[in-house]
């Protein structure tokens, strides 16, 4: 485990329940970056986090549930361990808030102050989750169902091909994508979308490029990192946007995004798998 091993990930872990923002531990994230992606490459973006399983009490004792949506910018000085996360929400289940605003703030605080940059949290009963996140696909093109040969399993962008006379913006996404954590090895689901102008991908090639991650480890926010920047520097389109949206685990899930533009547009959508 190197580096990570002063973390809960991989450990049998006792659940508290009284308020405790120790539980936090910030990864930086400098160190969690595999070196593949120049420290000078410059991209835009952030790490979306969804809580299912948030709770606490109202001034009369009585539990509220909900769920939450974390977004911290790409650029912190810190990213936070994952385990680490769920146990500190956890912790809240006996604490006693007069609204879903109070909890917010307190939230903000203790992840601003631990990530080391201002975050945004949106707090959704149920009913609101539903309404606001529909289950359905973007207007794009899914290339699963393309029927190739696969022998590679380690990323490569060598794999990527495209035909740059022709020149095109579109939406393209699988449901192919799976990874490794880097500490417990255990596997990471994910959907990825990439949204681009420029020189046409070839759908064969990158269909290959993306089962190319099945055995590879590294963090969520590094795959995609890694994604972005091998698209980028291989086919050089004018606007690039690499979407995840892993499954969950824990009661968490995360959908790192990295894009050239400040404020990709991105749908409030999420899939059967979420």
């Amino acid at each position: 485990m190197g580096e990570y091993h002063n973390t809960q990930l991989g450990k049998e872990t006792q659940y508290q329940n009284q308020y405790d923002p120790t539980l936090l531990f910030p990864i930086e994230r400098a160190s969690a970056r595999s070196g593949e992606v120049p420290k000078a490459f410059e991209f835009f973006g952030n790490d979306a986090w969804t809580a299912y399983e948030l709770s606490w009490l109202n001034l009369s004792g009585k539990p509220v549930v909900a769920v939450a949506r974390f977004k911290f910018p790409c650029n912190s000085k810190y990213v936070i361990e994952s385990k680490s996360f769920k146990l500190y929400l956890n912790s809240l289940i006996q604490s006693k808030f007069a609204s879903k605003f109070d909890v917010i703030d307190r939230l903000a605080s203790d992840l601003s102050r631990c990530c080391g940059e201002a975050i945004t949290i949106d707090i959704y009963d149920l009913k609101e989750y539903e309404e606001a996140f529909k289950i359905r696909e973007p207007d794009g093109t899914c290339i699963d169902s393309i029927d190739v040969e696969v022998t590679q399993y380690e990323p490569s962008k060598s794999l990527i091909e495209f035909d740059s006379t022709i020149q095109i913006s579109e939406l393209l996404y699988s449901h192919l994508l799976k990874t490794n954590c880097p500490v417990t090895n255990q596997p990471d689901w994910a959907s990825v979308y990439i949204d681009y102008s420029g020189p046409k991908i070839s759908m064969d090639s990158l269909l290959r490029y993306i089962i190319s991650y099945r055995l590879h480890q590294d963090f969520h926010e590094v795959c995609v990192e890694k994604i972005f920047y091998d698209l980028y520097t291989v086919v050089n389109p004018s606007k690039l946007t690499v979407f995840a949206k892993y499954t969950r685990r824990g009661g968490l899930d995360i959908s790192p995004c990295r894009s050239t533009e400040l404020e990709p547009e991105l749908r409030k959508m999420r899939q059967v798998r979420q």
